[in-house]
């Protein structure tokens, strides 16, 4: 069972099981955002940047207000942290759930890192600046079955630091009691959170508002089940804008031994749910970034400049030297 396997779960058969379940009036607000256009190309914003780690790129946040991005991904092997006692190896890192952090600007220059111990494995990222201070949301509490978050936490970004799940410098939020492979993405157009997570066999999206969150209150906005992706998909992240969730589905290519053909440029497909009645809305493969020799979607984000940007991760490069793309599309 592959880590995204695990991540996708039964969401799509069970698309339609329990149905969407919205909080009263809260549910009928008109919000900001629109939906993208999933059909028109993309354009290139970073390509193939090193975060600090040499894995894979698993998503990614921006900061609109102080103009920076923020990645996640496992650890590699071979690092040794303060307080261990020697170089643990990538596989062990994955399954306790270890990961880095990466600052850059938005031209992809490295500006800091920092590492997050026992966490899970960066299927989403959350970035929620409050002046210069920013505060990045992940998932936490990672399951010693799967290294996958059991609960989210919200934390401060210090360059140089080590942060270990159960630190009193955590914020740690369990909205569904009981769930698995909690992972958020936060919409700071509107302070709304979306929170994936899994339950009883069926993975779920839940909204609620950024500030309920932070207070420990976790009134859904709308709650409804994941759909629009069939049981073969490998999940690779989502977003979300408004009342709208995004998100991607793909596996990687490489030009060397013809798995996923670059000829066919992928298998990467971007879906986007209507929260209100967790309809699938639009589905679309896209090219973007297809002439990388190693391609592989990793993570969705929405970028708040004028016009609005729905991004997509791309990793590449080789193992051991991974790099990361960014590419959007505007309209």
């Amino acid at each position: 069972m592959t880590r995204r396997k695990f991540a996708l779960g039964g969401g799509a058969a069970a698309a339609g099981a329990l149905g969407a379940f919205a909080a009263g009036a809260a549910a009928a607000t008109t919000v900001a955002g629109g939906r993208f256009d999933l059909s028109v190309p993309s354009t290139q914003l970073i390509r193939e940047k090193t975060p600090h780690n040499s894995t894979v790129l698993q998503s990614f946040a921006f900061d609109d207000v102080n103009g920076h991005l923020y990645t996640i991904q496992l650890m590699e092997g071979g690092i040794q942290l303060s307080g261990e006692s020697a170089p643990v190896s990538g596989a062990d890192r994955a399954a306790h759930g270890d990961m880095c952090i990466t600052k850059l600007s938005l031209a992809g220059a490295e500006l800091g890192s920092m590492y997050v111990k026992g966490f899970g494995h960066g299927v989403a990222i959350g970035c929620e600046p409050v002046g210069t201070t920013v505060y990045l949301w992940t998932e936490s509490d990672a399951s010693p079955d799967s290294g996958y978050g059991r609960a989210i936490s919200r934390f401060t970004f210090v360059n140089g630091t080590v942060l270990t799940n159960g630190s009193s410098a955590l914020a740690t939020h369990r909205p569904v009691p009981g769930s698995t492979s909690n992972q958020p993405a936060v919409d700071m157009l509107n302070k709304r959170l979306l929170l994936r997570y899994r339950l009883d066999g069926t993975v779920r999206y839940r909204l609620m508002n950024l500030s309920d969150v932070t207070a420990g209150t976790y009134t859904a906005v709308y709650d409804i089940p994941q759909a629009g992706i069939s049981a073969d998909e490998v999940f690779q992240g989502f977003t979300v804008l408004g009342d709208y969730a995004y998100q991607m589905t793909g596996t990687a290519y490489t030009a060397e031994n013809g798995t996923n053909p670059p000829s066919g440029h992928g298998n990467t497909y971007v879906s986007c749910l209507d929260l209100r009645t967790g309809q699938l809305v639009q589905r679309s493969r896209t090219e973007a970034a297809y002439s990388l020799d190693y391609r592989e979607p990793e993570g969705l984000a929405v970028q708040l400049t004028s016009p609005r940007r729905l991004c997509m991760g791309f990793a590449s490069g080789v193992s051991g030297d991974r790099r990361l793309s960014v590419y959007y599309k505007d309209q």
